[in-house]
């Protein structure tokens, strides 16, 4: 049996096999904008003669499809083209943060997380060699005097060398909303930030207000999350261990969905007074309770295996016990 255009649609993101995804085209996209959308890439006069419609008419709903989020913008050979969304991270991004996106629209994505995202991740697993995304440690958990901090190793740093810095809505909290994280978290740098700016989807924001959000998501124990390249990037996410397309599944499934930072915590057992207080703000179950069977003290240490290198239990200890050191190499991120 053949397959309908909102099947086409969901085989080009790389999710064949859903019955959600199309769904959820078809609730975006009528078919007529599906068309357009599998005819490009291509600019509006390009993908006009494909489609046999008039390049007015192309125009307005490349424009459309733009705002939705379902087509991003190409400036090859310095003309204005159109793309498809790729896969499902920009199809999932992009939509949600459309502002005619419906509650109905929001509740049928997070039933796909819930219900076919687990198997589909288990399989990007295995065919990706390395996690698109990593964590980014907090700076001042860095112990700086036994390493130099790089660039792509700090949120701050990325922020201060960006040339423009936008917020948006967390996608995951917006369709989740299991809990009372706060929701405008998500930082776009540079061409991201353009990106959003552009579609009305964020609000450009000085270097100054993404410091503070940096600083309001490690107190309320958020995890920074970036793309997992040797460069700044184009995004600091703060994710939430219940609504996060990644984290739920790295801490309950263990896959393999997000690098580490190139750190990890220790803890000085000479300053360490056994609050428990890390143990709680830990994710990753990375911190384990060891009793001393001569004093009966208790003290906090580290799983190095299950560290993920992210400072969050140093913010918050009452006895600056808790540091980071780097251990992996400059390589371990991608080039």
């Amino acid at each position: 049996m053949a397959k309908d255009i909102y099947e086409q649609m969901t085989d080009k993101i790389m999710l064949t096999g859903s019955k959600i995804i199309p769904e959820l085209f078809r609730m975006i996209a009528d078919e007529s904008e599906a068309g357009l959308l599998m005819a490009m890439p291509g600019t509006p006069e390009q993908l006009a003669e494909k489609t046999g419609q008039s390049a007015d008419v192309v125009e307005k709903a490349c424009r459309t499809l733009y705002h939705k989020g379902l087509a991003f913008k190409s400036f090859r050979g310095g003309a204005v083209g159109y793309k498809m969304c790729r896969d499902m991270i920009q199809f999932h991004d992009a939509t949600i943060l459309w502002p005619g996106a419906s509650r109905a629209y929001y509740d049928l994505w997070q039933r796909f997380m819930e219900v076919e995202w687990p198997d589909f991740a288990r399989l990007a697993e295995q065919f990706f060699p390395k996690p698109f995304t990593r964590v980014i440690p907090v700076e001042q958990a860095i112990d700086s005097g036994a390493q130099k901090i790089l660039d792509i190793d700090s949120a701050n740093r990325i922020i201060e060398t960006a040339d423009t810095i936008a917020v948006t809505k967390c996608t995951c909290r917006v369709i989740a909303h299991k809990c009372d994280m706060p929701v405008e978290a998500c930082i776009q740098v540079g061409n991201a930030a353009k990106y959003t700016i552009d579609r009305g989807t964020g609000r450009a924001v000085t270097k100054e207000e993404a410091l503070k959000i940096l600083a309001v998501s490690e107190e309320k124990g958020l995890v920074h999350v970036t793309m997992n390249k040797a460069h700044a990037g184009h995004f600091i996410c703060n994710c939430c261990s219940c609504c996060c397309q990644a984290l739920p599944l790295v801490i309950s499934d263990g896959l393999k969905l997000l690098d580490p930072s190139r750190y990890a915590a220790f803890i000085d057992q000479t300053l360490c007074s056994g609050c428990e207080t890390c143990l709680t703000r830990c994710f990753f179950s990375a911190i384990d309770q060891v009793r001393n069977l001569e004093s009966g003290d208790s003290k906090m240490q580290v799983n190095a295996d299950k560290c993920m290198g992210c400072g969050l239990c140093q913010v918050t200890c009452p006895e600056s016990a808790i540091s980071l050191k780097a251990v992996r190499p400059e390589n371990f991120i991608p080039d």
